[in-house]
């Protein structure tokens, strides 16, 4: 048999042909078909069978039938929804596969600084073999031995810093905030949460994410604060781990070294977190049940609904995509899901400061009135949605959707998503009993005064 062979150079200048047509194949539509975007933004079978060709479709017909196991139920009598919660903790910290407990080297201080009514403190942690873990802690003048104040744990949004929840300067030029970031930095002071816990009469505690911040890698070379989260999720995932359980297993332990010292008050402790931090403040308040307040300051809907009813593709042909894997507790659909959680939380007080799908908010409220103790669950909207009238959520929120869709259906106004410290202060101080803070700075904007005020 006779082979023909081109010549190299015949085929090195093929490549850049075959580049961009395999490039142009990417973000065209085949020859002769024309996306109707309204027609395929419902993901339908086609076939009289119902069944799916398409492996997305597969994965719609799952989203749309398949039930968590261990799904809050309304209808649960008091004692079965405390044994409903004790399946739900066991469940979690399952799913969470911490590594096994290794005895290490005692949290150490690292320095102190002064500030205008309280000091500042930078500790290290050492949570496992090979790992290091910074936070710092804002401790009010009028915490002492003697007087022991409660405390709180401050977790900031998806590209916040320790630093700027404390209100301190950024650790390098790349971390300070501006307008290149994530929208959190857009409101920079206003998600220094720690600082105005601190000023209010709290042990605050500021951290960092996983990869964020002083734990983030080259982020400082890259005018970013965060690293490629992405990548370090899908090697914790393949390591039977998640970026989510690491943030959690790293912060129960600054929760246990907190409630030792003799300036805090071990009964009156709290989690605040902000936007991505809500995602870790949920699993510690499911597990360790020694928390006694979460500020959940985000909208809070199902994850599962979001995925199920963001179907509507673009100009492109492309779906909605999926949050980068950093949210994923893998197993996690398969039990519960956001929403739950939040209700296996009764009855220790809870605020929600975004609203969210009024039917998710439902859930939780009758979590908590089942528990006996639905005047323990404060729940606020954005301004824009505090009038009921002008939600538009239903049960269930529809398939169709494209990302701002969804926003729009869930109630959230993204341009306002920042730490609500008007809301949170007076009301954990008030669960606490501590005295009145007065006004908290910065104060509560404009648009958010006339829904105080009604």
């Amino acid at each position: 048999m006779t082979r023909t062979y081109l010549p190299m150079r015949r085929i090195a200048s093929s490549r850049p042909v075959a580049t961009a047509v395999w490039m142009f194949a990417l973000v065209m539509p085949a020859l002769g078909q024309k996306l109707d975007i309204e027609k395929e933004s419902v993901i339908r079978s086609g076939r009289a069978d119902g069944r799916h060709l398409s492996t997305r479709g597969f994965q719609q017909y799952l989203l749309r039938n398949a039930q968590p196991k261990l799904a809050f139920d309304p209808e649960f009598t008091s004692d079965e929804f405390a044994q409903w919660q004790s399946q739900v903790r066991a469940k979690l910290l399952e799913l969470m596969n911490f590594p096994e407990p290794v005895a290490q080297p005692e949290p150490r201080r690292l320095w102190i600084r002064k500030r205008e009514g309280y000091v500042l403190q930078k500790w290290e942690l050492y949570p496992e073999p090979g790992s290091v873990v910074p936070f710092l802690v804002l401790v009010p003048n009028s915490a002492t031995s003697a007087n022991p104040a409660p405390a709180i744990m401050c977790i900031p949004g998806s590209s916040g810093t320790k630093e700027n929840l404390a209100g301190e300067p950024p650790l390098g030029p790349a971390f300070k905030p501006d307008d290149r970031n994530h929208d959190g930095w857009l409101h920079a002071q206003r998600n220094q949460q720690a600082v105005q816990f601190a000023r209010a009469g709290f042990v605050a505690v500021a951290v960092d994410h996983p990869g964020t911040g002083e734990l983030s890698d080259l982020a400082r070379y890259r005018g970013t604060t965060m690293d490629d989260r992405n990548t370090i999720s899908r090697y914790l995932i393949d390591m039977g781990r998640s970026f989510i359980a690491l943030s959690v297993f790293q912060k129960l332990q600054i929760l246990d070294w907190l409630r030792e010292q003799s300036h805090v008050d071990a009964q009156r402790v709290a989690v605040s977190g902000h936007s991505l931090g809500t995602e870790a403040l949920l699993a510690l308040a499911v597990l360790d049940p020694q928390i006694q307040g979460v500020v959940w300051n985000d909208y809070l809907a199902a994850t599962r609904e979001r995925a199920r009813a963001s179907t509507k593709p673009n100009h492109r042909g492309i779906r909605p995509g999926a949050n980068w894997l950093g949210h994923s507790v893998p197993g996690l659909w398969q039990w519960f899901d956001y929403p739950d959680l939040v209700a296996a939380i009764a009855p220790r007080p809870l605020l929600v400061t975004e609203g969210g799908p009024s039917h998710s908010l439902n859930l939780v409220q009758k979590a908590y009135q089942i528990a006996g103790a639905a005047d323990n669950v404060s729940i606020h909207y954005y301004p824009q949605y505090h009038d009921s009238a002008n939600r538009r959520d239903g049960k269930p929120i529809p398939e169709g959707l494209s990302s701002t869709e969804w926003l729009d259906y869930a109630n959230v106004h993204a341009a306002h998503h920042y730490f609500k410290g008007y809301l949170a202060i007076p009301w954990l101080t008030g669960q606490f009993q501590l005295p009145d803070p007065g006004e908290v700075y910065p104060p509560a904007p404009p648009e958010a005064v006339k829904t105080l005020l009604k």
